[in-house]
């Protein structure tokens, strides 16, 4: 490089701009991220930064033993994704060899671990080490983080330029709030965290909850056990998706998925576009969610023969109102004849098992609780901003954020998969990879650039929030159900859903809207302009002339053509995909 002999630049200059004064434009500085969780938005999003950067320092704080999240510490019997396994992959890692449409999660933590130690993410994790406080840091423009090691007990101190919360939604598993609960003398289990000791063969076995846990171990235990007895205290719709029913892939199908090219790409195009195709089910007063609940009526009623069943099981509200569950075998085990409905609340638990509002008590051997996790927003651990508020109390009530995925006056914080984000609205690992890929813009912008600190203005959420509230009226969600969806009881503002399809969601990530945040420079916005020089000018191995060309074969400057181009429009001459609503072929296409 030659000499520049720049004069002085005018004031005092933090070290980050003295190096960018003296060095190209765009210069990469070290930036330390700290990532709460490995489960599946923090190993993508490790795969990213491991991928796409340089002189980034990354830690990941996994506080189970293992990593996966949610699929390491849910070891029920009968426990799955009710998402076919094909399609809960990243979009760029398929399996080749699923066993069955939808898999238990043994073999989906295996997924993740596999994929982990694939791409070498292993020596970003610390496992059994819970992060339990970050503290923005005025002068370092930064978070102080306390994390405890679970193995010693020691609270160790760490900091970092960006935090990232990758803890996710379904994974803080919480005990009903029953009286009595702490009296019960038989064995108490919760599905979240689930005892392999127990043995459940030959027991009556209490089953509190008909959510998707529930769903899935009734049908997994019945055959098992001398008696059921579940109790349920709304109704939910419960049927297989038309379509893809539970299937074991034969060897034959997996050889192929293999071995044959394009083979096993156009069977999960297939059930990804029949995935995104279902979002007119979530709208109200449509043709396909008129007849998806017509569809599924039918479906219910012909698997429960029992009057009294389909009174108080078939919901009045709309279909989609709470997450679909395709519950393999639930329906049908209801009527077995060791399986007994309790509908109504509990009231109390007693030392021998449920007192419930019909005055009765109900004793059995071993309760097991499906009922779910806590679902709030708020995170499990303080984070307090540069004026000293946590946003623990700041989300105490309705959970407001900025697209999903960052708080309002809370400075380098991005949260996967936080308030209103497409958890329930399409395929979710989509999502987070659109998630990521956002995370790895705004983190290419605050390393080339001299930035201090980014997070969303406080009117562009309160305008987000705004058009949410409206869109939603419009939905299904806004029907007077029970739902995790909501922030407060049937009434509840949706705070968990985006307001469009996951395919809008992804649109919308595509670009980084910058008038939306507030940056805060250190010095002179302009100082990653450096010395004068390009990166290209310093790199004698790349060709200085690089945009001389024979034909212009640019990327698209506009938003409709790069949509075009990247979504292959005009080579698609049928998107249907697997149906979803129980019509095939032409009555499916028409819907």
């Amino acid at each position: 490089m030659s000499s520049t002999n720049l004069p002085p630049y005018a004031g005092s200059v933090s070290a980050d701009v003295r190096r960018r004064l003296n060095g190209p434009i765009h210069a990469e500085r070290k930036v330390k991220v700290i990532c709460v969780g490995a489960g599946a938005s923090g190993l993508c999003f490790a795969y990213k930064i491991q991928k796409h950067f340089q002189n980034i320092d990354l830690t990941i704080y996994e506080k189970n033993t293992q990593i996966a999240g949610t699929w390491f510490e849910n070891r029920y019997p009968g426990c799955a994704c009710d998402v076919p396994s094909h399609n809960y992959t990243y979009s760029f890692e398929p399996k080749l060899d699923w066993t069955a449409v939808y898999s238990g999660s043994k073999e989906i933590y295996d997924y993740f671990y596999d994929f982990a130690t694939k791409y070498q993410l292993h020596k970003f994790i610390q496992t059994e080490h819970q992060v339990a406080g970050a503290y923005w840091n005025t002068d370092k423009n930064g978070y102080d983080v306390e994390i405890k090691n679970l193995k010693t007990g020691e609270v160790v101190k760490d900091f970092c330029d960006v935090l990232v919360n990758a803890g996710g939604v379904l994974n803080n598993w919480r005990w009903p709030a029953i009286p009595g609960l702490d009296k019960y003398k038989g064995k108490l289990l919760h599905t979240a965290n689930w005892d392999d000791s127990v043995q459940l063969e030959g027991k009556h076995v209490g089953l509190i909850g008909n959510g998707s846990s529930g769903i899935q171990v009734l049908p997994t235990i019945q055959p098992k056990v001398s008696k059921v007895t579940t109790f349920i205290r709304e109704p939910t719709f419960v049927s297989p998706v038309q379509g893809l029913e539970q299937h074991v892939y034969s060897d034959e199908e997996k050889r192929e998925f293999a071995s044959k090219p394009g083979v096993l790409l156009e069977y999960r195009k297939k059930v990804e576009r029949g995935m995104n195709g279902q979002f007119g089910i979530f709208l109200k007063n449509t043709n396909v969610n008129n007849d998806t609940r017509a569809y599924m009526l039918e479906q219910m009623r012909s698997k429960l023969p029992d009057p009294f069943l389909q009174e108080k099981l078939i919901p009045n509200w709309a279909v989609g109102c709470r997450r679909l569950t395709p519950g393999v075998g639930y329906l049908e085990s209801l009527s077995k004849p060791n399986v007994s409905v309790v509908y109504g609340e509990i009231m109390e638990v007693t030392e021998k098992g449920c007192v419930c509002d019909d005055g009765k008590e109900y004793p059995v051997d071993v309760l097991i609780c499906a009922t779910g996790f806590d679902t709030g927003f708020k995170p499990r651990f303080p984070i307090v901003n540069p004026s000293g508020r946590n946003l623990q109390d700041a989300w105490s009530g309705n959970a407001e954020a900025y697209l999903g995925l960052a708080a309002a006056d809370f400075p380098n914080y991005l949260i996967f998969l936080g308030p209103n984000c497409p958890i329930g609205n399409g395929p979710v690992i989509s999502a987070i990879e659109a998630q990521a890929d956002y995370f790895c813009k705004m983190l290419d912008r605050y390393q080339t650039n001299n930035i201090k600190s980014f997070s969303p203005k406080p009117e562009a959420v309160a305008d987000f929030i705004a058009h949410k509230d409206w869109f939603m009226q419009r939905t299904v969600w806004h029907d007077p159900c029970r739902s995790w969806y909501k922030a407060a009881g049937p009434e509840g503002k949706i705070t968990a859903l985006w307001p469009g399809s996951t395919l809008h969601y992804m649109e919308a990530l595509e670009e980084v809207r910058l008038d939306d945040w507030v940056i805060q420079y250190d010095g002179n916005r302009f100082a990653w302009l450096g010395n004068g020089y390009s990166q290209t000018e310093l790199d004698e191995t790349c060709d200085w002339g690089y945009y001389v060309r024979e034909y212009d074969d640019g990327e698209p400057l506009s938003r409709g053509v790069r949509r075009k181009v990247l979504t292959k429009s005009g080579t698609v001459k049928d998107n249907t995909g697997v149906s979803i609503t129980g019509f095939q072929g032409d009555e499916a296409a028409k819907l």
